[in-house]
């Protein structure tokens, strides 16, 4: 997402300019990573459920595992979309054409990312802070954190590349929550028969 978003303007241009060879370079690599970082991110989503145990509220998983697969389907239709003009911008030779490939394809792109991407992560987050206060899974911190993340998320209209980063860097949090708790469990799930 950051290689992805840090090419794109803020802003839709009328002018292909911005979608030069490094650019189209950037955006090439962004899109032969993402699938790998979408099967991280089913991984991270078994793990994060996987600590719910017995007590799982079905209702909430539902929206847990529906809101983070459609998050997940957003971003490989962005990935799609940017692979698209990538191709298609050196195939149209005249330069007005060129700039309406562009500028259709970054609006389809940001369309894509910040609203309904971005929507489906509030929903996701929303579902898990109130799993975590119900269970303790993770810090009530934390879960009160991950409520605001949720609302800016879910409620900001104009949305900027930091906060389009948001989600990636709640997740990158949450893994290492998730990773220091193990830690300090293995010690003594060892000592036990």
């Amino acid at each position: 997402m950051v290689l992805l978003r840090t090419t794109l303007p803020e802003e839709v241009q009328a002018e292909a300019v911005w979608l030069d060879e490094q650019a189209a370079t950037r955006l090439s690599i962004g899109i032969a990573i993402v699938p790998f970082a979408g099967i991280t991110f089913l991984w991270f989503m078994g793990v994060v459920r996987d600590r719910f145990k017995e007590t799982e509220d079905q209702l909430f998983v539902s929206v847990i595992l529906g809101s983070g697969l459609l998050f997940l389907a957003m971003i490989f239709v962005f990935a799609a979309l940017a692979g698209a003009m990538v191709a298609t911008v050196p195939l149209v030779t005249d330069p007005a054409g060129r700039s309406e490939v562009v500028a259709f394809g970054h609006a389809m792109m940001l369309q894509v990312s910040n609203i309904y991407a971005l929507r489906m992560a509030g929903v996701l987050l929303i579902s898990l802070s109130t799993m975590w206060l119900r269970t303790g899974v993770m810090p009530r911190w934390f879960a009160f954190i991950t409520y605001v993340v949720a609302g800016v998320l879910l409620f900001t209209t104009s949305l900027g590349l930091w906060v389009t980063l948001l989600f990636p860097l709640w997740v990158l949090a949450v893994s290492i929550i998730i990773l220091f708790t193990n830690r300090r469990r293995e010690p003594a799930l060892r000592g036990r028969p």
